[in-house]
Protein backbone atom coordinates (compact mmCIF):
# COMPACT_ATOMS: atom_id res chain seq x y z
CA UNK A 1 0.00 0.00 0.00
CA UNK A 2 0.94 3.41 -0.83
CA UNK A 3 -0.03 6.53 0.97
CA UNK A 4 -0.19 10.13 -0.55
CA UNK A 5 -0.46 13.20 1.35
CA UNK A 6 -1.54 16.31 0.00
CA UNK A 7 -0.71 19.51 2.10
CA UNK A 8 -2.11 23.17 1.12
CA UNK A 9 -0.34 24.77 3.39
CA UNK A 10 -1.83 28.76 3.68
CA UNK A 11 0.30 31.86 4.24
CA UNK A 12 -2.90 34.41 4.36
CA UNK A 13 -6.47 33.88 2.90
CA UNK A 14 -7.17 30.54 5.15
CA UNK A 15 -11.23 30.00 5.11
CA UNK A 16 -11.91 26.71 6.66
CA UNK A 17 -15.41 26.89 5.22
CA UNK A 18 -14.01 27.04 1.80
CA UNK A 19 -12.01 23.96 2.71
CA UNK A 20 -15.18 22.12 3.74
CA UNK A 21 -17.22 23.10 0.44
CA UNK A 22 -14.36 21.84 -1.31
CA UNK A 23 -13.84 18.30 0.30
CA UNK A 24 -17.70 18.03 0.20
CA UNK A 25 -18.39 19.10 -3.06
CA UNK A 26 -15.12 16.38 -4.29
CA UNK A 27 -16.23 13.66 -2.08
CA UNK A 28 -18.67 11.65 -4.63
CA UNK A 29 -15.78 12.00 -7.16
CA UNK A 30 -14.08 9.53 -5.06
CA UNK A 31 -16.39 7.22 -3.90
CA UNK A 32 -15.76 3.92 -5.69
CA UNK A 33 -12.02 5.24 -7.40
CA UNK A 34 -10.30 2.08 -8.44
CA UNK A 35 -7.28 1.32 -6.68
CA UNK A 36 -8.23 3.88 -3.78
CA UNK A 37 -8.75 2.59 -0.33
CA UNK A 38 -9.08 5.78 1.56
CA UNK A 39 -8.98 9.68 1.18
CA UNK A 40 -9.05 11.77 4.60
CA UNK A 41 -9.74 15.24 3.93
CA UNK A 42 -8.38 17.47 7.46
CA UNK A 43 -8.20 21.08 8.56
CA UNK A 44 -5.67 22.31 10.70
CA UNK A 45 -6.96 26.04 11.41
CA UNK A 46 -4.48 26.85 13.97
CA UNK A 47 -1.53 25.70 11.26
CA UNK A 48 -3.14 27.43 8.27
CA UNK A 49 -2.88 23.83 6.48
CA UNK A 50 -5.22 21.24 4.84
CA UNK A 51 -3.73 18.05 3.82
CA UNK A 52 -5.41 15.47 2.04
CA UNK A 53 -4.61 12.16 2.58
CA UNK A 54 -5.34 8.95 0.41
CA UNK A 55 -4.08 5.25 0.51
CA UNK A 56 -3.61 3.33 -2.92
CA UNK A 57 -3.36 -0.12 -3.44
CA UNK A 58 -0.17 0.34 -5.37
CA UNK A 59 2.10 2.98 -6.24
CA UNK A 60 1.47 2.69 -9.48
CA UNK A 61 -2.09 4.20 -9.46
CA UNK A 62 -0.93 6.39 -7.06
CA UNK A 63 1.21 8.25 -9.20
CA UNK A 64 -0.88 7.94 -12.36
CA UNK A 65 -3.77 9.83 -10.39
CA UNK A 66 -1.28 12.49 -9.53
CA UNK A 67 -0.76 14.27 -12.64
CA UNK A 68 0.10 17.82 -13.28
CA UNK A 69 -3.11 18.60 -14.43
CA UNK A 70 -4.78 16.94 -11.31
CA UNK A 71 -2.42 19.41 -9.41
CA UNK A 72 -2.86 22.31 -10.99
CA UNK A 73 -6.56 21.85 -10.76
CA UNK A 74 -6.53 21.63 -7.28
CA UNK A 75 -4.54 24.62 -6.84
CA UNK A 76 -7.18 26.68 -8.23
CA UNK A 77 -9.86 25.30 -5.90
CA UNK A 78 -7.73 25.79 -2.40
CA UNK A 79 -6.19 28.45 -3.67
CA UNK A 80 -2.55 27.47 -3.28
CA UNK A 81 -0.58 24.82 -4.65
CA UNK A 82 -0.10 21.55 -2.57
CA UNK A 83 3.23 19.57 -1.81
CA UNK A 84 2.52 15.83 -2.84
CA UNK A 85 4.59 13.77 -1.00
CA UNK A 86 4.40 9.38 -1.33
CA UNK A 87 4.87 7.55 1.53
CA UNK A 88 4.94 3.56 2.00
CA UNK A 89 2.65 1.93 4.60
CA UNK A 90 4.22 -0.13 6.09
CA UNK A 91 1.27 -1.56 8.86
CA UNK A 92 -2.25 -0.45 9.27
CA UNK A 93 -4.67 -0.41 12.58
CA UNK A 94 -8.28 -0.49 12.04
CA UNK A 95 -9.91 -0.55 14.78
CA UNK A 96 -13.51 0.30 13.22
Amino acid sequence: MVGVLVTFQFEAGFDRERIEQVAEGARARFEGLPGLQFKFFTVDAERLRATNFYVWESEEAARAFFTEELVERVTGLYGVRPEVEFVEIVTVVDNT
